[in-house]
């Protein structure tokens, strides 16, 4: 039997431990999607116990926990942190085979140097081990990236944000990590919101454009994506319900686009001919600035409307949609390829079974442009487990190129979710140490180095056009 969680984690074969422990344990990580406040790292902020690190925010772990029976007043609620935290280690109990499990025990060993198991009755012993760990100056926040081997950070960022806290970061020469802000104009194009309007009025007045039509938004966008180019933005990133594509004559949005600022009521096909048309144009100017455009889909979102009202979005009610548009994401590409102003692209389902959908409609838009120019994202949100990464690393391997794919994401709003690069990197090299194994590959260690480094960092590197030099 294995030990728990040793040095040979998820690593089956000998061929598998050499590519882990040689290539992929060596290079640094790049967190080019993420959701942690880069307030934060401007302030070096310090936290007092492990669940503000741990459980704020992070609806991963709440969701288990509302599994586990336990009221919210020990989630969301105003419960003391210790008991919180101890809401949290009974839940780890009952989690067998669930990737929180893992994150977290790899957790508290790379940052706590603790090898015990978290439960019931260690919650004590475990609470004020990393307690006192975090009142060291090496668990600042700048100090745990540093600690995680991360070169760049790529923050999600509204149109209207005016960006001063990288400008803060960008400016001091004692943190050598790049921090860049990453695009995220969902506000911009959601009309059907309630709050679109005044939202309007915002975006106009950081890019000092009043909109009074589609025709200003598009105006007003152009300026505020010049404004996070020169801070070094490389990518945008898009939630939607799914790839859309109804397309729309420009009279015809900007009539849609009127009626919604009169506050008239918007149709749903309304709503998505307008939202084609949005994607269209933010498409072709991503196409023109080099940036890569993430479109992240497949969610239901606030499914429980009692406790959306009471807590709001990113709570943990959020579902898979199972709806696989693979024939509008091909039309929507085709389109761009069309104009001539086709983006690299990145597409993101959260829906496992639209793996190979994705798989087919990559080959379908790949040119001379670059290597991997379109590609299929990392396992996401609710297939971010051992699972749903062997599934879409093997349908990507079976329908495209998995040399090149551009690995993993942290996706994450907590500093210590680093882990999750180790946990997917051992998961990849067993998954290809397997099939050299098997006789699939040949035991090629220089080839086998270039596809293990390339797949955890290098990719990425190129893929987006970082510049990774040093301050």
């Amino acid at each position: 039997m294995k030990a728990f969680m040793d040095q040979d984690f998820l690593l089956h074969t000998q061929t598998a431990k050499e590519l882990y422990h040689e290539f992929a344990a060596k290079v640094p990580v790049l967190d080019y999607h993420c959701h942690i406040n880069p307030q934060e790292i401007a302030k070096d902020r310090k936290f007092e116990n492990i669940t503000q690190v741990w459980l704020g925010g992070d609806h991963y772990k709440w969701r288990q926990m509302r599994s586990n029976g336990v009221d919210e007043y020990y989630i969301t609620g105003d419960a003391p942190d210790r008991e919180k935290f101890q809401k949290w280690a009974e839940t780890l109990d009952k989690a067998i085979g669930n990737p929180l499990f893992h994150w977290s025990h790899l957790e508290l060993q790379r940052y706590f140097g603790y090898h015990g198991v978290l439960g019931s009755d260690t919650a004590e012993e475990v609470w004020n081990l990393c307690n006192n760990k975090l009142q060291e100056d090496a668990m600042s926040v700048r100090n745990l990236i540093r600690q995680s081997n991360v070169t760049l950070i790529c923050t999600t960022d509204d149109p209207a944000d005016d960006l001063k806290w990288h400008k803060m970061i960008a400016e001091d020469e004692s943190f050598e990590v790049q921090v860049l802000p990453a695009w995220r104009p969902d506000k911009a194009m959601n009309l059907e919101k309630p709050d679109y309007p005044a939202y309007l009025e915002k975006l106009g007045q950081a890019a000092d454009w009043k909109i009074q039509s589609f025709a200003d938004l598009k105006n007003a966008l152009v300026k505020r994506m010049e404004f996070f180019d020169s801070f070094g933005c490389r990518a945008s990133d898009h939630a939607l319900e799914y790839v859309m594509y109804n397309p729309a004559s420009e009279n015809e949005v900007e009539a849609i686009f009127a009626k919604r600022l009169k506050g008239e009521e918007i149709s749903r096909q309304e709503e998505l001919k307008f939202k084609t048309a949005f994607m269209i144009f933010v498409a072709k100017e991503y196409a023109r600035l080099g940036w890569a455009m993430q479109l992240h889909y497949g969610c239901k979102r606030d499914n429980n409307k009692i406790m959306y009202e009471k807590l709001g979005p990113d709570t943990g009610y959020d579902c898979i949609n199972n709806y696989a548009p693979s024939s509008e994401t091909a039309d929507f590409l085709n389109a761009l390829n069309e104009s001539g102003a086709m983006p690299k692209t990145i597409l993101y389902s959260l829906n496992p079974n639209d793996d190979e959908a994705l798989g087919t409609i990559l080959g379908c838009f790949q040119n001379a442009d670059m290597i991997g120019k379109i590609q299929q994202g990392s396992a996401w949100w609710f297939n971010d487990n051992k699972t749903g990464m062997i599934k879409q690393m093997t349908s990507l391997a079976n329908l495209s190129l998995l040399g090149n794919f551009n690995g993993m994401l942290t996706d994450s709003r907590s500093f210590l979710s680093y882990p999750r690069h180790e946990y997917f990197r051992r998961i990849m090299c067993d998954l290809i140490g397997g099939w050299v194994e098997n006789g699939e590959y040949p035991r090629d260690m220089k080839k086998l180095e270039k596809i293990v480094k390339g797949i955890s960092y290098n990719n990425a590197v190129r893929y987006f056009g970082f510049h990774l030099e040093t301050k």
